[in-house]
């Protein structure tokens, strides 16, 4: 017990030079600790949802790029594909399809035009307002409407992809009909509404003052629309004006969410897109989130390499500081030795004050790190 008392002793009167070993163990086993950590947890977190999304179908290009942009919208817009491609996956009657428009933001945050399935298959539920039940409607993640300033019947201005083309689309005055709950993904960032109103924003519908012989659903007007005055929010008075020119089935969409009923409609579903001349990919986003887990892997053991390094560099230091520190207290050892203590009591003081300055640094390593793992999932979201 005196041993240990001498040791702390020793410590508390000499507390910088404890503070600077503290903090240089510490680092050396936060940094590893603290990395396995934090890609457990988003290991975890993105298998989840790439689970929950058996299949995307998009344009030929990145798969990378669909998976990142459909599971967590972010990234540029992948080239948009024809809301035909719906249909036809309908027709096959293999699976749940659910579209995606991910093409507009509004103050930062995506805007996610989608269909009530959406909802479901991600588990996510209203904490106040109502869900989408109108042209022009729109439900607001917790994080988003949050740092928006947000609340229900708010109105919520779409931006434009392009704020120099005056010909194109005007921007949407979108009405907050709700706010979801906190479900911890990507889902908390975004902004919803019906696919219908995304392509409002695309300037396929659009809603304006019409002559009184004219039906809002059949009736033709000059390409000029902006000589039309349109309605840049769709209310309950002018709603019935709202209307699309063109086809449904020519109308862009981002990709596509396809659930199968079964492990077989699954892999007729992959067949289906195995042509070479199949304009669409479809892709398993656990695969892609898999391949991009073995890359993450590589990297971590290329920091891991580098931290023994690091690791070596911290004991040579300890060794050096332990060394120095043996020399500037040679007169207090000798006392202790005048005293009647043993070199091997010496020895043992000096390894207690070793193990308290590892017990310590150990501990706020191993506390930096859990804390930074509990934050992780929402750090991730917004890194990725």
């Amino acid at each position: 017990m005196a041993i240990v008392l001498l040791a702390w002793r020793y410590i508390r009167f000499h507390w910088l030079r404890t503070a600077i070993l503290v903090a240089a163990i510490s680092l050396t086993v936060f940094l590893p600790l603290a990395t396995r950590w934090v890609i457990a947890r988003f290991e975890v977190q993105a298998f989840s949802r790439a689970k929950n999304t058996p299949l995307v179908i998009g344009a030929k290009g990145s798969r990378f790029a669909i998976a990142v942009h459909s599971l967590y919208f972010r990234g540029e817009s992948p080239p948009a594909i024809k809301y035909a491609e719906v249909d036809r996956i309908v027709e096959m009657k293999l699976a749940q399809v659910i579209p995606l428009h991910l093409r507009f933001s509004a103050r930062g945050a995506p805007i996610v035009g989608t269909t009530p399935e959406y909802f479901s298959i991600r588990g996510l539920t209203l904490s106040d307002g109502e869900p989408l039940n109108r042209l022009g409607d729109c439900v607001v993640g917790s994080k988003a409407a949050a740092q928006l300033g947000l609340k229900t019947e708010d109105r919520l201005l779409s931006e434009s992809e392009n704020m120099f083309d005056l010909s194109g689309a005007a921007p949407l005055k979108m009405r907050v009909r709700g706010i979801l709950a906190e479900s911890g993904t990507a889902d908390d960032d975004a902004v919803f509404c019906d696919i219908k109103t995304a392509w409002l924003m695309e300037g396929i519908g659009h809603g304006h003052a019409m002559n009184s012989e004219e039906n809002a659903e059949e009736h033709t007007h000059s390409a000029s629309r902006q000589m039309l005055q349109q309605h840049q929010e769709v209310t309950d008075e002018n709603v019935g004006s709202f209307h699309f020119h063109g086809r449904r089935s020519d109308f862009p969409i981002t990709s596509i969410i396809a659930i199968p009923d079964s492990d077989r409609s699954e892999a007729l579903m992959l067949g289906k897109y195995l042509d070479p001349d199949q304009k669409h990919q479809i892709i398993r986003p656990a695969d892609v989130v898999s391949e991009l887990m073995e890359v993450i892997g590589r990297v971590r053991q290329l920091a891991e390499f580098g931290m023994i390094f690091l690791l070596v560099a911290t004991i040579l230091l300890i060794v050096l500081v332990l060394l120095l520190s043996m020399r500037l207290r040679q007169r207090e050892m000798r006392t202790l030795f005048l005293l009647g203590s043993s070199r091997g009591t010496i020895a043992q003081v000096v390894l207690v004050e070793l193990v308290i300055v590892v017990a310590f640094s150990c501990t706020a390593a191993c506390l930096a790190a859990y804390l930074l793992a509990q934050f992780a999932d929402a750090l991730l979201v917004r890194l990725i």
